[in-house]
C-alpha cells in the first residue's frame, strides 16, 4: 500500500501520535518522560510551533499542535530521533524504538479544538491508570484548570481557540469520562478531521500538491530534501556527491549510508531512490537493511549516522 502524503502547511493544527515498535514501552523510568518533555521544548524553539495539549503513555504519546511554517516532518524527525538517540544510549540498546512513522491527523479548529483535548486529557482515564485525570502527571491537564510552574503548553495562544475557564474546562473533562464516542471516530481518510468544508477544502490543497510536476518541492512535502542529504553525507565522508551516484557491486559505506537516510527521511519511494543510484528497487532494501546490520555492531557508523541526522535537522 502506498503511504499517504503528509498534509502539511502553515498554521495547521495537528493531533500526532507516534507508538512503541511492537506496542512496546517507549516510556521506563520518570527520567524518560521528563527527557521526552525536554526534547519537545527544545523542538519548540528550534521549529517555532504551538503546543496545545499532550499526553504521554507508557507506549505511545499524543500531542496536539500548530505549525506557524510548513514544517511538521522536520519536527517530528527531530523529536522522534533526539528521544530514540537517549534512550538507546541510555539503555545500551540499537535500532528503532517507534513502530514506523508517527500518524498526523490534520485538524479544524472551530469544530474539534475542544473534542480533542478532552480526547488526549481522558487517555490514562480510559486506560484505567487513574480516575480523575488530575492525578496524572505526565499530561498537559493540570496547565488548564490551575495555575503550575511547568509552562509546557501556549496558554497565550491557546486562548484563541476557547474561552472556558478553568473551572468550566476541568467539568468538561470530567462530563466527558462516561461519554463512548471519540472525536476520531468522525475521520475522514484516516487523516482530516472536520466539517464538511474544511474537508473539501484540504482536499483540494492536497490535489494542487499531489498533481504539482516540481518534483523536489512534492518530496520534500514528506522529509528532507534528498539533494541536501547526499551532500551532507558527501561533506561528512570527503567525498564528491558524483562518488554516491555512481553505480557500484559493492557500493562505498558512504553511498550505503545516504540509501539508508534517503529512505529514512524522505518520501521517496525504493524505485525512485534506486533510480538516482542505478539500482533496483530491491537493492535499496537489502542496503537499508545491511544498513540497520552495521549500525547493531559498529558504535562509530551508529554515532555517524546519528551525528548526519542531528545535521540534516539543523
Amino acid at each position: 500500500m502506498a503511504r499517504p502524503y503528509r498534509i502539511q502547511g502553515e498554521n495547521c493544527l495537528y493531533h500526532i501520535t507516534s507508538r512503541g515498535d511492537d506496542r512496546k514501552k517507549i516510556f521506563i523510568s520518570e527520567v524518560d518522560y521528563t527527557k521526552f518533555l525536554e526534547y519537545l521544548k527544545s523542538a519548540q524553539a528550534k521549529f517555532k510551533f504551538y503546543l496545545y495539549a499532550y499526553c504521554l503513555m507508557d507506549n505511545h504519546y499524543h500531542l496536539f499542535l500548530e505549525t506557524a511554517q510548513a514544517n511538521l516532518s522536520r519536527i517530528m524527525q527531530y523529536i522522534n530521533t533526539s528521544y530514540t538517540v537517549y534512550y538507546n544510549v541510555k539503555r545500551k540498546k540499537c535500532g528503532h524504538l517507534f513502530q514506523g512513522r508517527y500518524k498526523s491527523i490534520l485538524v479544524e479548529a472551530d469544530s474539534y479544538f475542544l473534542e480533542l483535548t478532552r480526547y488526549i486529557h481522558l487517555n490514562p482515564v480510559r486506560a484505567k491508570i487513574v480516575t480523575d485525570p488530575e492525578a496524572y502527571r505526565w499530561s498537559s491537564y493540570n496547565e488548564y484548570i490551575k495555575k503550575t510552574k511547568d509552562n509546557r503548553i501556549d496558554k497565550e495562544q491557546l486562548r484563541k481557540y476557547y474561552k472556558l475557564s478553568c473551572g468550566s474546562y476541568k467539568t468538561f473533562i470530567l462530563d466527558g469520562i462516561n461519554k463512548e464516542e471519540s472525536p476520531l471516530s468522525n475521520l475522514y481518510a484516516g487523516c482530516i478531521l472536520g466539517k464538511e468544508k474544511f474537508i473539501k477544502d484540504t482536499l483540494a490543497a492536497l490535489k494542487i500538491t499531489v498533481e504539482s510536476k516540481d518534483f523536489s518541492h512534492k518530496k520534500t512535502l514528506s522529509g528532507v530534501d534528498p539533494k541536501i542529504i547526499i551532500q551532507e553525507v558527501a561533506d561528512y565522508y570527503k567525498k564528491e556527491p558524483e562518488v554516491l551516484y555512481k553505480a557500484a557491486k559493492k557500493p562505498v559505506l558512504a553511498k550505503k549510508i545516504a540509501v539508508y537516510l534517503l529512505k529514512k527521511l524522505t518520501g521517496l519511494t525504493n524505485k525512485e531512490i534506486g533510480d538516482m543510484f542505478g539500482i533496483g528497487y530491491s537493492g535499496v532494501s537489502w542496503i537499508a537493511q545491511n544498513v540497520e546490520g552495521i549500525i547493531s555492531r559498529d558504535t562509530k557508523v551508529k554515532e555517524d549516522i546519528a551525528r548526519l541526522i542531528l545535521r540534516l535537522k539543523a
